[in-house]
């Protein structure tokens, strides 16, 4: 996993993280885990103008990443807005944990090992309004893990798209909350503005002990808040929603990894910060315990403590690694 920090505007960041990537001959553009297809570059620019609009400062990013590797501003938009929503990858798990001794999120990553040390967390601190996030991707630009500076939380779980329309991806969305958001409460009422494309869910948790469940896509968001728990894997479960699953792809045992959550938080076998690293390594049922030999893994674990605002995160399986303290971001 490489470890990034970022400061100064976005264009500065982007323009610093391309210049030096086309300054070791790494381009971004050779290193696309996909084909960009035709589909793909046409939907990337119907989402452009969204962007432009909801969140002008990841355009100026991208743009100084493409000026700092000489290369196609289309290009590199045609591959990260159509992310998540055209042929998706679908894995990964997130619950948080509320009690009166501990508010904790919790997710696994589960993605491809065969690109597992590009997987990036990154520090991301701004000379502007935005706030400054700490966050894990297997992508780049896009965030889908992190915590801010107030104590935010955020994780989110794709969910194979039966409906989309030009908008806003998943990973742009939580970057979006992170950097915009101090509380579960402004990024519900900030979502219900969003044009969406892709289809997901967002776990939710701040220093207050609010927290939320949001199932969302390009037609319908649905949200669940300020239960004593809300988890998610690669299905939806609320009833608005369920209409809009395919039971068809392989989701990585998406429904057995929610029902493994569900048995073990409703009946309270889950309430501790052991018990937490306990469920995501696999000793409450299945939730990690991929084949490596298949390519499948969960390659990162992370937990957020709201109350002790401390970030613990497993680079690799927790079944087979522990967690360690993450201290090198500052919070309010």
């Amino acid at each position: 996993m490489y470890h990034s920090r970022f400061k100064g505007t976005h264009y500065q960041i982007g323009y610093k993280w391309g210049k030096m990537l086309f300054k070791n001959n790494h381009l971004f553009l050779d290193n696309v885990p996909f084909k960009l297809t035709q589909e793909r570059k046409e939907f990337a620019l119907q989402c452009l103008p969204y962007y432009q609009e909801y969140f002008p400062e990841v355009v100026e990013e991208i743009q100084g990443i493409a000026d700092g590797q000489e290369c196609s501003f289309e290009s590199i938009c045609s591959v990260l807005f159509s992310m998540y929503c055209i042929i998706p990858e679908i894995h990964c798990s997130c619950f948080v944990l509320r009690n009166q001794k501990e508010i904790l999120l919790g997710r696994n990553s589960d993605f491809l090992t065969e690109i597992e040390k590009l997987y990036t967390n990154c520090i991301y601190q701004f000379s502007n309004e935005s706030y400054a996030f700490n966050g894990n991707t297997t992508a780049c630009v896009e965030i889908e893990d992190g915590i801010n500076e107030y104590g935010l939380a955020v994780g989110l779980t794709s969910v194979y798209p039966t409906v989309k329309k030009p908008g806003l991806n998943a990973g742009m969305m939580l970057r979006l909350f992170l950097e915009k958001c101090k509380t579960v409460n402004e990024v519900i009422e900030l979502i219900k503005t969003l044009p969406i494309a892709s289809s997901q869910t967002f776990i939710l948790a701040d220093t207050s002990g609010n927290n939320a469940l949001i199932e969302c896509n390009a037609e319908k968001t649905e949200i669940v808040s300020n239960s004593k728990t809300v988890w998610a894997t690669n299905l939806f479960h609320t009833k608005k929603m369920e209409k809009y699953n395919n039971y068809e792809i392989d989701d990585w045992n998406g429904e057995l990894r929610y029902q493994t959550i569900a048995k073990a938080v409703l009946k309270e076998q889950i309430n501790s910060f052991d018990d937490v690293v306990d469920l995501l390594s696999g000793k409450y049922g299945f939730l990690c315990q991929y084949e490596r030999r298949t390519g499948k893994d969960t390659v990162w674990s992370v937990i957020y403590d709201l109350k002790q605002k401390k970030i613990y995160r497993v680079e690799g399986n927790p079944s087979r690694k522990k967690f360690v303290e993450d201290k090198r971001f500052k919070f309010r």
